[in-house]
């Protein structure tokens, strides 16, 4: 027994139905909405313009605080991604992007970005793992990074459109 009443666990499922993660299905139950190839692809293009542009405006107004936080964020990254850790590498990811979302000192978008940013995670886990893919993901969050560290903003914007793009790839290959 978990402890907890039907109506939050209703009002769970239903938010997740309206994110389109899960679909009820009268008198059967509720399953998992499967990958399509359009959510993969409007995802990618709502975060290419989005997260772009949120790289950008990290790169001119981050604090010393965010960049050490990006820092270790990376440097946790560096030591998971040889040992193929897909839920701590999907959580250092989403941490990588919220502080960069933070760095960029607007709360509206840092909001939007945490959405698409959920909406996304469950890529990390159907995705193929690739050899290499993890330590790309790294090197790409290094090129933001140092982007970011050097107050270069169309550096940062080309580096996260880069690593966007990086993501529908390997999505569109697997759908």
């Amino acid at each position: 027994m978990v402890g907890i009443g039907r109506t939050p666990v209703h009002q769970a499922l239903d938010r997740l139905m309206l994110e389109g993660m899960v679909e009820i299905i009268p008198r059967k139950g509720e399953i998992v909405s499967s990958f399509r190839i359009n959510e993969v692809l409007q995802l990618t293009e709502a975060r290419l313009v989005n997260e772009a542009y949120c790289a950008r405006l990290a790169a001119e107004r981050a604090s010393a605080l965010n960049v050490a936080r990006l820092e270790d964020f990376l440097g946790q990254t560096g030591h998971w991604a040889p040992l193929r850790n897909v839920e701590k590498l999907a959580l250092l990811d989403r941490a990588f992007h919220q502080e960069l979302a933070r760095a960029a000192q607007n709360h509206t978008l840092a909001e939007l970005l945490r959405n698409l940013h959920e909406r996304s995670l469950r890529f990390w886990f159907v995705s193929p793992g690739t050899p290499d893919r993890y330590e790309r993901a790294c090197r790409q969050h290094e090129a933001i990074l140092a982007a970011i560290r050097r107050r270069e903003p169309d550096t940062a914007e080309t580096a996260m459109r880069a690593h966007i793009e990086s993501l529908r790839e390997s999505m569109t290959r697997l759908l």
